[in-house]
């Protein structure tokens, strides 16, 4: 008898805006044989440092600019229709700057995910960071979540603590929630594709 076939790797596509540490951390997590995804494709709404980190190793890259529709609504269908290309099993907004609308929710809602900055409920928003040290917090952290129609609003699938220490400012304390929060989201994909939330079947 045949040995049986290993299972899929769940199809995973990126969006980003910047410099992409977080898509980083991902593709090199899909270089291990065990673990269950590959990132097929990586999405941006400018042209951002992190595309590079998809293009050096051979993975499909897209651009989809806010300015180049008529309006939101269009670039929310055209990002859809971007990310549908590929067919993906789960979608993650990785340090993605725009906030998606229904046309995206519509088609990926309930596998696509976006890490945040913070420990949600606390601090939703761009600023979470800044915002955390304003407020005299002595622990912030990381979060994945599920995305939904709100800003940071969505069903909470994992969270990390960081400790804010006495002598932070905005960008040492920043650099310490990367470090954790490239950790969470490898782990956080590897939960979801295990436990089959990302199943097409599940849909």
């Amino acid at each position: 008898m045949p040995a049986p076939l290993p299972p899929a790797r769940a199809r995973v596509v990126v969006l980003l805006s910047g410099a992409g540490s977080l898509c980083a951390a991902l593709l090199a997590a899909t270089d291990d044989p065990a673990y269950p995804a590959d990132v097929v494709a990586v999405g941006a709404d400018r042209e951002a440092p992190g595309l590079e980190h998809a293009r050096q190793r051979g993975v499909p890259t897209f651009v989809e600019p806010l300015p180049a529709h008529p309006d939101r609504a269009a670039w929310d269908r055209a990002l859809a229709a971007a990310i549908a290309a590929f067919e993906p099993d789960l979608v993650v907004s990785a340090g993605f700057m725009k906030i998606v609308g229904p046309a995206v929710l519509e088609a990926f809602g309930g596998r696509l995910i976006n890490t945040h900055p913070a420990l949600l409920p606390a601090f939703p928003g761009a600023h979470a960071v800044r915002d955390a040290l304003a407020a005299g917090a002595t622990v912030t952290g990381s979060t994945v979540h599920l995305v939904d129609a709100g800003v940071d609003t969505g069903p909470v699938l994992a969270q990390r603590e960081v400790p804010v220490l006495p002598d932070d400012d905005e960008a040492r304390l920043h650099e310490r929630i990367k470090d954790v929060e490239r950790e969470l989201l490898v782990t956080t994909v590897a939960a979801l594709v295990t436990s089959g939330q990302t199943r097409k079947s599940d849909r």
